[in-house]
């Protein structure tokens, strides 16, 4: 159900086709970029509407969606279906995971120095930022592709662990740069103990996925 509309920033009641708005849902399946992750894209219809999710963003507690009603006209209080692209997801997904096995094999390489500085993860790509106090050497990069790829041949399920922060971090989980975390927290490990993280994000069943 939609809760809330806005256009250039204002509160509306409604939208009409061509209109540029955000949406707030009671709930939804949508991502809001965090983390490095991209919001999901997708698309929002109502019974004579369809409104193109081009970002998912966060404000405060809510996801807002961001995007074009193409066609049709909505309003507070609509009943709608809400729909992400799945294969975007999908990537996404992959990445997003390779991310965490990336960064366990830079810190056995490199040392336990290493820490995450930031990341994009997309469909199409990854990028990882990451401290180090040298140039990493070719030979150092052959090896962590091998540590990756080795974990991604076993195709060990991944497990994912609400917990208070405190026990969290006690339990070995690395909290990333620049993040806030509730006092609940979401552990996820992949490879078994090969990588311990707090992360929220959308990550593979089996590291074999990617």
């Amino acid at each position: 159900r939609i809760v809330a509309i806005y256009r250039r920033g204002e509160t509306v009641g409604s939208l009409i086709s061509g209109d540029e708005g955000v949406i707030v849902l009671d709930e939804t399946p949508f991502y809001a970029e965090s983390g490095g992750q991209m919001g999901d894209i997708g698309v929002i219809e109502g019974a004579i509407s369809s409104f193109e999710v081009t970002d998912t963003q966060k404000s405060g507690s809510a996801n807002i969606h961001i995007g074009t009603l193409r066609q049709g006209h909505i309003s507070v209080g609509d009943e709608i279906a809400a729909s992400i692209d799945a294969d975007r997801r999908a990537a996404i997904i992959l990445n997003h995971s390779a991310t965490h096995l990336m960064h366990a094999a830079l810190r056995m390489v490199l040392g336990n120095h290493v820490q995450q500085k930031g990341s994009l993860v997309a469909p199409d790509r990854l990028r990882f930022d990451f401290s180090h106090d040298e140039g990493v050497t070719t030979e150092q990069l052959q090896e962590i592709e091998n540590l990756v790829n080795d974990q991604v041949r076993q195709n060990i399920p991944s497990e994912t662990n609400l917990m208070s922060y405190d026990d969290a971090v006690e339990s070995g989980a690395i909290a990333l740069f620049g993040e806030k975390y509730d006092d609940q927290v979401r552990v996820l490990r992949l490879g078994g103990h090969y990588s311990v993280e707090l992360c929220g994000g959308t990550h593979v069943s089996s590291t074999g996925d990617i």
